[in-house]
């Protein structure tokens, strides 16, 4: 392909959706049911709590429309502090059984490919009518907990919990990029917030929290994971290579969320009820995150441990921050995906090592998440002293094909970022990058440059070199087509 010939992303965005299983039209049924939908909503059900005056706001991607949750916290007499978090009532709308569930369940996630986002629901549901819009009056379930007023007691802070239906309104929708930036005092209050007293009073509640609840899971083992999150994207006619690093509002909505799965997944084990996990087992390459830290000077036992592992990123992040983004990919790569599993009533749970929790499951995304939503069926046919919903049976084949489906999302996704990218860096052939080695398969080696984060393989000069090592790089090759940018040892 000529360096001058113009590459269709969306054609083959749409192409590689059916490649990989995915369907990226919806059913002439789902369109019936969404139709119907938006001439005659659901009605509001009785035993709903009305929250509509709490002060709720939302914290997500600057150009984010499938919002999926809300968060408010107070503080009680006692000086404790309660956190609500509101998680859009997406089964309201799309009942078990359903066309759209049907479809949704086929899918099991929204799909990202940086030119086109392909929704699990359709969009008139998942940007619109189950959506946490701002001003908007919406049916939630809402995952309440407050946490110990001294110290914690347990390596969750959470000294009680209950989870019920809502009606809410989001007063105020706001960005990671602007929040972040002055929670973190490099940047002014983000207008909307700036313009409120009461907002700003909320925003920093929520943040020594969120800081509280992170500080409790590093002690007890959780990993301390700082990676760039990179991806391409299409703006306008310009094809453009953006990282985000973390900053204090990720990571507030990071901690509410895993503190929310945990209070969502403890409590179905409590009421005896079969649910889906999500859950990273035992690294399996434990021999190569032991190399990297003894090339760093330290030691790790020989066997898998996930709070000697943090003590050591803790220790790397203040020796080397410039370089701890690097380290923490390395560790991400070598820790292996994550996998959804049932977990019957009454058997012990497997756990999630990068987090260090024995109880956690998906709740906090039904808009773009398939198991999300069957865990809130789960959870209103309890709230609702109604039967599970679902057999076991039922759960571990969802659980199964969430799990492949995961698998294929990120292969697509990855394909996807890597044709953008081929197309944005086709002008750069001959330069040299610095990279940090991100995978070593028989497939070949992959790397990952700096600046720009650009994933490739590395096709010559790959010998001897393993995941975490850093080297300099030359761009020696782009192909839009099969998503192939290759790069030479310098």
């Amino acid at each position: 392909m000529s360096s001058h010939t113009p590459f269709d992303l969306e054609a083959s965005a749409r192409q590689s959706m059916k490649e990989h299983g995915f369907e990226p039209d919806y059913p002439a049924e789902v369109r019936q049911e969404v139709a119907a939908l938006k001439t005659n909503p659901p009605k509001l059900p009785e035993g709903v709590e009305d929250l509509r005056d709490l002060l709720w706001s939302s914290i997500d991607n600057d150009t984010s429309r499938d919002l999926d949750q809300i968060e408010y916290a107070d503080t009680l007499p006692d000086g404790s502090t309660r956190v609500r978090i509101g998680i859009a009532d997406v089964d309201a709308y799309v009942p078990k059984g359903s066309a759209i569930d049907k479809h949704a369940a086929v899918e099991t996630v929204t799909i990202y490919t940086g030119v086109r986002n392909f929704s699990m629901l359709p969009e008139e549901l998942s940007t619109g009518l189950t959506s946490l819009l701002e001003g908007q009056d919406r049916l939630c379930v809402v995952t309440e907990f407050v946490l110990d007023h001294d110290q914690c007691e347990t390596d969750t802070c959470v000294a009680s919990s209950r989870i019920y239906r809502a009606l809410v309104n989001n007063k105020a929708q706001l960005a990671y990029n602007g929040v972040g930036a002055w929670l973190d005092g490099q940047g002014e209050a983000p207008e909307k917030v700036a313009a409120s007293k009461p907002l700003q009073d909320q925003l920093k509640l929520q943040d020594q929290i969120a800081q509280r609840l992170r500080a409790e899971r590093f002690k007890h083992g959780a990993l301390n994971i700082e990676t760039i999150e990179t991806h391409a994207v299409l703006a306008g006619k310009t094809i453009e290579v953006e990282g985000q690093h973390k900053n204090s509002a990720t990571e507030l909505i990071e901690d509410f969320m895993i503190a929310a799965n945990g209070v969502v997944a403890r409590t179905l084990q409590a009421k005896g009820i079969s649910s889906i996990r999500r859950i990273v087992r035992t690294p399996k390459r434990w021999d190569r995150i032991v190399a990297l830290a003894d090339g760093d000077g330290w030691k790790l036992p020989a066997t898998p441990d996930s709070k000697a592992l943090n003590d050591f990123l803790l220790q790397r992040k203040k020796d080397d921050p410039d370089h701890f983004a690097d380290l923490s990919l390395a560790i991400v790569k070598l820790l292996g995906p994550g996998e959804y599993v049932l977990e019957r009533a009454g058997e012990a749970p497997q756990g999630h090592f990068g987090l260090a929790v024995e109880d956690y499951t998906h709740s906090t995304a039904p808009n773009r998440r398939y198991p999300d939503l069957v865990t809130q069926r789960l959870l209103k046919a309890m709230i609702a002293g109604k039967p599970s919903p679902y057999s076991d049976e039922e759960l571990s084949a969802i659980a199964l094909n969430c799990t492949t489906k995961s698998a294929a999302e990120r292969d697509l996704e990855r394909l996807m970022q890597k044709r953008i990218a081929a197309v944005a860096m086709r002008h750069r052939i001959g330069e040299k990058f610095r990279a940090i080695v991100t995978g070593v398969t028989p497939h070949g080696t992959f790397v990952r440059t700096l600046a720009p984060h650009v994933d490739g393989m590395l096709v010559r000069g790959e010998k001897g070199v393993d995941v975490g090592d850093r080297l300099n790089v030359e761009l020696i090759h782009t192909d839009p087509e099969r998503g192939y940018i290759d790069f030479a040892r310098a």
